[in-house]
């Protein structure tokens, strides 16, 4: 076989799904495991829902998580004459036919359908229709002439062989009667002049392999080899959808979540190699295969996603969590001041625990990035008469030393417990209501090293005066 050829083939019509991302992501894995080409295709044929905005998101998305596709991007929409011209073949090879059925003809066949509990397919009404006995006054369908007699059998590389009665496969429409190109027809004759070798999709598209295959048989032309992954569903085991909550890349990226530990969590949804867990973004193209694709629908767990997002943080060289910290609150919260930087990169060590994601550091670091800390009522209470003391003569004692370190302020601290008869809770939470405007949040010794002496005197002086 030629070199391997896959594709992602999303429609402009809205932001990516998060079941779209895992595709894109299978395809691209599996084309660089095979040292292959992965291609993406815009098919933009809606042209009321097709959007400029929808597709540049796309693209955006797929590079956030790491997947850029090779050559040219290629619109389906510029391709409409090769569609047409692949039906007036087929129509001429008498694989096709025109459907001149009207609409209430085929409401009617529905009804029937329905009232007698079976799946509607159109009863070929026109399939042996001569062109003699057309009506004159009415714009057909153009429907493909499928198999009647026999079965087919697609050889999946994920479902196994899966085998269906031809008769079951409807004499589907390839031209609509106003000469536009019908989803099957235009898919087909892309992926062929593409010359896709895998076309790897989620498994709600095995009935249009079907139909697809009989296109690509009915041309003489090569068939690619077809891969159906199971959907991804809720944890309820619905279907996912785009009305789900946190569906798309955006709604990931918004909340703090790493395109690797997002690209890691997919990666393994519904695909497994030997007992490995965290795979870097070459061992996952260098253990990628289809065979380690399950059979059965994946659950979208987000406790998963936050655990791995965790151990992202964790683990990841500091210098490039800032980076992506940096540029998570560039998009999100705001452009951080330079003067404040330094602090923050100081401050990761302790900053990033109990943090499952980047909002997780922006909120714990907040009182950093503040240059005047706000109080919630109920903390702010809690400076009573005693705290204002303590607050005091902590703040006369700081400002006589020249390094702030945990060795330099245990004593102090420490002497404060005594002095005034109380616990390291009682020292601890007022310093850190005034220092960041919470009693929730790092370690006091923590809090007072990131800030510096300068902002620690000026924040304690602000409560005393």
């Amino acid at each position: 076989m030629s070199n391997i050829a896959t594709r992602f083939a999303p429609s402009p019509t809205g932001a990516l799904h998060i079941g779209g991302v895992r595709t894109a992501l299978f395809c691209w894995l599996y084309s660089k495991n095979k040292k292959g080409t992965f291609h993406l295709r815009i098919e933009d044929t809606d042209k009321e829902r097709s959007k400029d905005e929808h597709k540049d998101q796309i693209i955006k998305s797929l590079k956030w998580i790491g997947i850029e596709h090779d050559g040219e991007l290629y619109i389906q929409s510029k391709k409409i004459n090769d569609h047409i011209n692949v039906a007036n073949d087929l129509l001429k090879n008498s694989h096709a036919y025109k459907c001149y059925c009207s609409n209430e003809e085929i409401e009617d066949q529905k009804k029937r359908a329905k009232q007698k509990k079976l799946p509607y397919t159109y009863n070929r009404t026109c399939r042996e229709l001569s062109e003699s006995d057309a009506p004159k006054n009415i714009k057909p369908v153009v429907r493909f002439k499928s198999k009647i007699e026999g079965s087919s059998i697609l050889k999946d590389l994920v479902q196994g062989d899966v085998e269906i009665d031809n008769i079951t496969i409807e004499d589907f429409i390839i031209l609509r009667n106003d000469g536009t190109p019908t989803y099957n027809l235009s898919a087909t004759v892309d992926d062929h002049q593409m010359s896709m070798t895998h076309i790897i999709r989620g498994d709600d598209h095995k009935i249009n392999t079907f139909k697809q295959m009989q296109i690509y048989l009915s041309m003489k032309w090569e068939l690619p080899s077809f891969a159906h992954i199971p959907l991804i569903h809720t944890l309820e085991g619905k279907k996912l959808s785009k009305r789900d909550n946190a569906s798309t890349l955006d709604d990931y990226s918004r909340i703090g979540i790493m395109p690797d530990a997002l690209r890691n969590y997919l990666l393994r949804l519904g695909w497994s190699y030997k007992d490995k867990e965290i795979f870097t973004l070459e061992e996952s193209i260098q253990y990628f295969n289809l065979e380690g694709i399950g059979k059965s629908p994946s659950k979208l767990d987000m406790s998963r996603i936050l655990s791995m997002n965790e151990h992202y943080i964790k683990n990841m060289d500091e210098g490039d969590l800032f980076d992506q910290f940096i540029e998570y609150c560039k998009l999100f919260k705001g452009e951080i001041k330079a003067d404040k930087n330094d602090k923050i990169k100081n401050s990761l060590t302790f900053l990033k625990n109990k943090a499952k994601t980047l909002e997780d550091i922006f909120n714990n670091g907040r009182y950093i990035l503040v240059d005047e800390v706000s109080f919630n009522h109920d903390d702010i209470g809690l400076i009573d008469e005693k705290a204002k003391k303590i607050i005091s003569e902590f703040l006369n004692s700081v400002s006589k030393i020249e390094k702030l370190s945990k060795e330099n302020l245990e004593p102090i601290i420490n002497h404060l417990i005594e002095s005034n008869e109380t616990n390291f809770k009682g020292v601890g939470q007022p310093l850190r209501v005034v220092l960041t405007g919470s009693k929730i949040g790092p370690g006091i010794y923590d809090i007072i090293g990131s800030l510096g002496k300068d902002e620690i005197l000026k924040r304690l002086k602000n409560i005393i005066v």
